[in-house]
């Protein structure tokens, strides 16, 4: 942990801490967040983010950790381990911690059975002691507000119960006093004086009231007696006063003994009580600024992505990209005042603190930050009065300071370098501190208005220029940081806005010397390029849009067709599986026929043929009419087509060959089956060619054209090769593969990643895995089927 305190007070950092301490419930929490400190362990860094960002996410489920208010109870432990009694309200915060022990417990047992685990939280619970009989005697015995109950011990209710009874007799004695004796008092209220029970009496009747006098008013007109009637129930309701002290007294004792073995215990619960609290803390500061956990890079290669310094209010931010210590490690920003450098300054250096002491930063994700050893800042106007300093006297004091503890691995700011004194020498002076840097390797950024340091940025190896926009159209700066684009003063184009003469601008232009107007000109042809640099950004980010919304659209089209797809091919399953199970209870139906006929003739044998082929056809009449037998077209065509004597045709209705005897009619034939001769109409015939008629055909299901046991999608478009892959998929179930390969290739993922929701959502898919490293590795997918 450094020294240099000073740069918690140059960026103001007691005012995040400010922030954080808001969220913060326990004494112990609040010291944390004061000691604060910026760290450059990685691994330090990287649990103290990690603890916040699980924080984090348990506050997104809106859940919060149960941390109640807690005083620190250091100085109540070192009593204990010096044996000596706590008093009540002490034993009721130990109470409170124990019980805040307790529900931890239970919360984090209750977020690991939704199976959400915590690990960087759960650490500090599980190092917890939970004393659930501890807890329970100071639950029996004391309130949270400090009070011994009535049940610590039997002896205590005894006395209290006879405490009670005592005082109703005194209240009932002075009550008939008040009724016997309302002409001698003042007033007709029983009150209390010295703990003891007394009536106003007017001064003249002190005599004939007797009692003890304990009070008088301030007139002396009204005296306090104690009456006669009640001292001996005021005695003793005095020495049971007593009594009860003296056993709140030995129960307090006793509660006592029975902590202190547990004294260490104790102390660590507080311990990691506080440590949740504070983890919590920095939760609810990240969600109240949306703040992002950021990267780490041990090189301190800093990307800040929309920045927005968290002391400003969020209304008023101009968020800014901040990148320095890849490509260059010093940024140089010039322009005139007001234009936001400084602030930026303090975003940088404020925002690496927060990431260096475990808070999220207020960017957008995807924020890297370094691991500074240190980081220096000179901001601002800070002479010292009471050291008669002046302005360059201040700076130059803090610069050497900075010059003897910086290293390679620290942060430096400097706002207006070489200010406060003789422009050509301070340009000198900050050319110089700037190149040490350079040799020593910090990362710098620094504010500066001399002219000499755009050259200097633009010539420098590792050094680069930069600038707050300034929009000459509303003569106001936009708080925007123009990295590479060295800042201008924008005289000219103010004047010339606000009306000054052509030739009074013409004749200061020409006294601007050679140098500077090179300067100018360098100013102007970079900030051309930078405005045709952004218009290209701004084009190739709305193609960029168009490309990704028609990409949308195309997997939402792809989405919707593949869902009816496999809607259609559902549907047709569920008709199939039905009319399958009608032809089942059709062909039981026959075959039932077919029994009963054969117990009528004897045997099978003594069927005759026809009563078999009608049989047969009612088996085919089962069969679901093909589109093309209902075309209309073909049909006629059938009936255009002549059959004649001795061709041979085949029966569609009877499914059976046979030859043409003769024609009967312009449609009708006689066709000899076998044994049996019938007549046909024409349009029930298909005819045979002469090879196909002389050789028996044993009908088999075609096995079509081979498919593939991988297929290959590599160089596909996206669309398209999803498409190949649904179709390919459904030819390798046909073919009844039982596993396939895929190859996509590896590339950019995105064709991987598509092939493998597709496979998902596949009803035939049983699972799919990457091809073993040697077969291709992610480069393929084996897919293996149902």
């Amino acid at each position: 942990m450094s020294s240099n305190t000073k740069i918690y007070e140059t960026l103001e950092f007691a005012k995040v801490q400010a922030q954080v301490q808001q969220y913060i419930q326990t004494e112990l929490g609040k010291d944390k967040v004061q000691a604060m400190r910026i760290s450059a362990d990685l691994d330090q860094l990287e649990e103290w983010q990690l603890e916040t960002e699980q924080a984090l996410g348990i506050l997104t489920q809106r859940k919060v950790m149960p941390i109640p208010r807690l005083n620190n109870l250091a100085p109540a432990l070192r009593r204990l381990k010096l044996e000596a009694s706590l008093n009540a309200l002490e034993i009721a915060q130990v109470g409170r911690l124990l019980k805040t022990i307790k529900q931890l417990i239970t919360f984090f047992d209750e977020l690991a059975e939704d199976d959400k685990v915590y690990p960087a939280l759960s650490k500090w619970v599980d190092q917890c002691v939970h004393l659930p009989q501890i807890e329970k005697l100071i639950e029996q015995s004391i309130t949270e507000e400090g009070n011994v109950l009535s049940t610590a011990s039997t002896e205590l209710a005894s006395i209290r119960r006879q405490q009670t009874q005592t005082e109703e007799q005194i209240r009932n004695q002075l009550n008939q006093l008040v009724k016997s004796k309302a002409s001698q008092l003042s007033d007709t209220l029983v009150t209390m004086r010295n703990d003891v029970y007394v009536l106003p009496v007017k001064a003249e009747y002190r005599n004939q009231f007797g009692g003890r006098i304990h009070d008088q008013s301030s007139t002396g007109q009204t005296l306090y007696i104690e009456p006669q009637a009640v001292m001996v129930l005021n005695q003793k309701r005095s020495e049971l006063l007593v009594a009860e002290r003296k056993e709140i007294e030995r129960i307090l004792m006793e509660i006592s003994v029975e902590l202190m073995p547990h004294y260490e215990s104790l102390k660590h619960n507080q311990l990691m009580v506080s440590e949740l609290d504070f983890i919590q803390a920095r939760a609810e500061h990240a969600r109240a600024f949306e703040a992002v956990k950021p990267k780490f890079s041990v090189d301190n290669h800093v990307a800040l992505w929309q920045a927005r310094h968290p002391l400003i209010d969020a209304k008023d931010i101009v968020a800014n990209d901040i990148i320095i210590g890849e490509e260059y490690r010093a940024l140089i920003i010039t322009g005139p005042n007001t234009g936001g450098k400084t602030i930026l300054l303090k975003t940088l250096g404020l925002l690496q603190m927060m990431a260096q002491t475990g808070l999220h930063i207020p960017a957008d994700r995807g924020s890297q930050v370094g691991v500074f050893d240190d980081i220096f800042a000179d901001i601002g106007d800070e002479q010292s009065i009471e050291q008669s300093l002046s302005t360059f006297s201040s700076h130059m004091t803090n610069t050497v300071r900075i010059l003897e503890q910086a290293t390679y691995q620290s942060l430096v700011l400097f706002d207006e370098l070489g200010s406060g004194t003789d422009p050509q020498e301070g340009a000198a002076l900050a050319m110089a501190i700037l190149n040490y840097f350079r040799k020593v390797d910090a990362t710098v950024m620094a504010t500066t208005h001399y002219p000499e340091l755009k050259l200097y940025a633009h010539d420098t190896p590792k050094t680069i220029n930069a600038s707050m926009e300034f929009d000459v159209t509303t003569l106001s700066p936009t708080y925007r940081l123009l990295i590479g684009v060295p800042g201008r003063s924008n005289a000219f184009d103010i004047s010339q806005r606000l009306g000054l003469r052509a030739d009074i601008l013409e004749e200061a232009r020409g006294g601007i010397d050679t140098e500077t107007q090179s300067v100018n000109e360098m100013v102007a042809n970079l900030e051309r390029e930078r405005r045709e640099a952004e218009l290209a950004h701004e084009e190739a980010l709305e193609q960029l849009a168009l490309a990704e919304q028609l990409h949308k659209d195309l997997r939402t089209e792809y989405n919707r067709w593949l869902e009816q797809k496999n809607q259609i091919v559902e549907k047709a399953k569920q008709e199939a599986n039905e009319k399958v199970e009608d032809a089942k209870n059709q062909a039981e139906k026959i075959l039932q026929e077919i029994r009963e006929l054969q117990l009528e003739q004897g045997s099978r044998d003594n069927i005759k043929e026809h009563v078999l082929i009608d049989k047969k056809k009612a088996f085919d009449d089962l069969k679901m009419p093909e589109n093309l037998k209902k075309n209309k077209v073909l049909r006629r065509a059938k009936r255009q087509r002549q059959f004649h004597e001795g061709d041979d045709v085949e029966v569609i209705s009877y499914g059976q060959r046979g030859t043409i005897v003769e024609q009967t009619g312009a449609e009708e034939y006689i066709v000899q089956m076998g044994i049996l001769k019938m007549k046909v109409k024409a349009d029930e015939l298909e005819p045979l060619d002469k090879v196909e008629s002389k050789v028996k055909v044993n009908v088999q299901r075609s096995a079509g054209p081979k498919v593939q046991t991988t297929l290959d999608l590599r160089g596909e478009r996206y669309e398209n090769a999803l498409h190949r892959l649904s179709q390919y998929l459904d030819s390798a179930l046909l073919s009844h593969h039982p596993m396939v390969t895929i190859i996509h290739g590896k590339g950019t993922g995105a064709l991987r990643q598509g092939v493998r929701e597709a496979l998902k959502r596949h009803p035939q898919v049983d699972h799919f895995e990457y091809s073993a490293p040697n077969a291709g590795g992610n480069g393929s997918t084996v897919v293996y089927f149902k």
